[in-house]
This record gives C-alpha cells, structure tokens and sequence, in this order.
C-alpha cells in the first residue's frame, strides 16, 4: 500500500473515530485523534485545566495548545507511514496554521475526507456511545450498529461499559453548533486546494467504509477492469 495522508472533517458522531481505528487495523495507518491528545494531556500540565473546562463544555481549545500537542505527536511517530488526523483542523486559523507545520515536518495530506451526518443521527450516536475501560472496545447501545451481547458489558473481556463525560445532549449541541460555525468553513479550504472527498456518513457504517477504502485507493485491484 502506497502512503495516504488523511484529514478527516465532520461534526461530532459522524464516525470519524470508527472509520480510523478500522483503517489503522485494516490498513496499518497511525491514527492521530485530536480529543485523545487532549484527553491523555498530563494532570501536572499548565494547560491540563483549560483543557478539562474545553472538554466539560464543548467549546474549541485554543490554536496555540493543540498545534503544540500536534507538532509533538508528528515528531514522535514515523512520518513514512500514512497517517489519519481526525477532530483538526476545526477552524480556518487552525487549517492554515497546519499547513506551516506540515511544511516543517516535510510531510503532506493527500486527502480531507467529508463525513456528511445530520444532527439527529449524530445525537443518536453520541446518546448510545459506550466503551470498555480496560481493552477500549467501542459500543452504541441506540444505533443497533456494535451493541453489547450483554448490557452494560464488555463482550471480549465483560467489564462494565463506560459512557465519556462529555456525550450528553447539551454539550453535543454545543459541539455541534461549533462546529457549523467554526469548522464548516474547512470544508472549502480543502475543496480549493482540490483534495476534499465528500461521503454520506448516514448511511450502513460498512457501506460508507466500502467507498472511503476506494477513494483512498485501497484494497484488491480488478484486473478486469
């Protein structure tokens, strides 16, 4: 498989975590999640308050903190392998402001992936979002879409699911709204720089992962065609 760059862009709940995780098991790609470098952010840090208040409420962390913890993580990880950016840029400061970093590093996106929902899809997905704490398997007790065998429990090793703090319906229509407002402008960034490929992300998870692989150009080739 030849290297693919990704940025995935979409608002909250349209699977941008999903489809991630599956290319990197699948396909082998390193998966940089903007909310985990958030989340995993060290309680001795100075930003670790300003970063839990961002988290609690839903609101957009401050550019200058996420392109640090992002420069770090670039810095860290193997930059000839294909990576998956999702959760940044969320605004047109940040989308340029990444552009200068990716330039520092010498790397480039090679494609910005559109996960299209609506909100009341999107909510559904959040309401039912659970995950185990111990092997961090992921479950959606609303969407019928990887719903414990067992309530509350995890099938692989039956510890009790846990939902995040932040997936309650105030703090995801704060979410969402942000990101009308601030991150939807993204979207023409990256359709004018001719990189952007849109995917209805209401659709059958599998189905929509069935085109995202053929947009990356991934999988077996037909030779009969």
């Amino acid at each position: 498989m030849n290297s693919v760059n990704i940025v995935f862009i979409a608002p909250p709940a349209a699977g941008k975590g999903t489809f991630s995780k599956i290319l990197k098991e699948k396909w082998g790609f390193t998966h940089i999640s903007a909310g985990d470098l958030l989340r995993n952010v060290d309680s001795s840090s100075s930003v670790y308050e300003e970063i839990q208040e961002v988290l609690r409420t839903g609101a957009l962390v401050r550019g200058e903190i996420i392109m640090t913890l992002l420069k770090e993580k670039l810095l860290s990880i193997d930059l000839s392998k294909g990576f998956i950016l999702d959760g940044f840029p969320r605004n047109l400061d940040q989308a340029f402001a990444f552009g200068d970093l990716l330039k520092e590093v010498n790397i480039g996106v090679d494609k910005a992936i559109y996960l299209d929902v609506d909100i009341d899809t999107a909510l559904k997905r959040v309401l039912g979002r659970l995950s185990c704490p111990k092997c961090n398997r992921d479950y959606n007790s609303l969407t019928g879409y990887h719903t414990p065998k067992n309530e509350g429990l995890c099938d692989d090793c039956h510890t009790e699911l846990v939902k995040r703090s932040d997936d309650n319906e105030e703090s995801f229509k704060k979410r969402y709204i942000t990101y009308q407002n601030e991150t939807a402008p993204v979207i023409k960034f990256f359709e004018d720089l001719d990189i952007l490929v849109r995917l209805d992300a209401t659709k059958d998870m599998c189905e929509t992962l069935k085109e995202l692989e053929k947009e990356l150009g991934l999988g077996e080739i037909d030779d009969n065609n």
